[in-house]
């Protein structure tokens, strides 16, 4: 966690503000509560959330008794003063249904892992970066200055090295042997053929919000 300052907070006439709780991994909404200056105080000196509980009247440790503590990312005042946004690394489910997220569904109700797909978001940022600039050194750079058919050579090479990759991985399953390898050599393989996917609609002037627009049409 970065150095968090105290914010500049309006507490409301019984002393709280409601502080909205986010995956810091994927910016999941996990829930809802209030703070106290007692609570902001504890939160920023410890790098773990606190909380106002309002039925117990006291101070509260999110975790203090499952161990599902919220570790402090970043916190953030609204512009009003009026509420806060903390943005977290959750160590298990948050709500206490044992659930990820207070929002999902129904307890007990499988729901996925945060993916971390916010390291996306920075790598894109790193990349459309290099095309506005297109700095000596960089492959980034140099790849745009390719063109088109240079990206695109990549990306064919990635994609039947992913091919392959999945094929080594598979067959070690089959076969009962050691997935280890084959599996990290997998996940390296899409790495780089998702890298060159995103340079590639930089080099468009496409931005990855056009895609995930059509896979969220396709969604239903």
């Amino acid at each position: 966690m970065s150095a968090t300052p105290t914010p500049e907070v309006a507490f409301d006439a019984e002393g709280l503000v409601p502080a909205v709780v986010q995956d810091a991994a994927d910016g999941r909404v996990l829930m809802v509560a209030y703070m106290d200056a007692e609570a902001l105080a504890s939160t920023v000196a410890t790098g773990e959330v606190h909380f106002h509980s309002r039925s117990r009247g006291r101070l509260w440790r999110k975790g203090e008794t499952s161990g599902n503590v919220l570790r402090l990312v970043e916190l953030a005042v609204d512009c009003d003063g009026d509420a806060l946004l903390v943005t977290v690394d959750p160590v298990g489910p948050t709500c206490h249904r044992g659930t990820r997220s207070c929002f999902d569904p129904k307890a007990g109700g499988t729901t996925s892992p945060a993916q971390g797909f916010a390291s996306l978001e920075r790598l894109w940022t790193t990349i459309a970066d290099r095309a506005l600039r297109r700095p000596d050194g960089s492959y980034t750079a140099r790849l745009l200055e390719g063109g088109v058919d240079a990206v695109g050579r990549k990306i064919t090479e990635e994609a039947t090295e992913v091919l392959l990759a999945a094929r080594d991985d598979d067959e070690a399953e089959r076969t009962g042997a050691d997935r280890t390898g084959t599996s990290a050599a997998l996940a390296s393989e899409v790495a780089d053929l998702l890298y060159h996917a995103l340079v590639l609609l930089a080099q468009r002037e496409l931005t990855p919000r056009a895609v995930l627009d059509v896979l969220d049409a396709r969604r239903g």
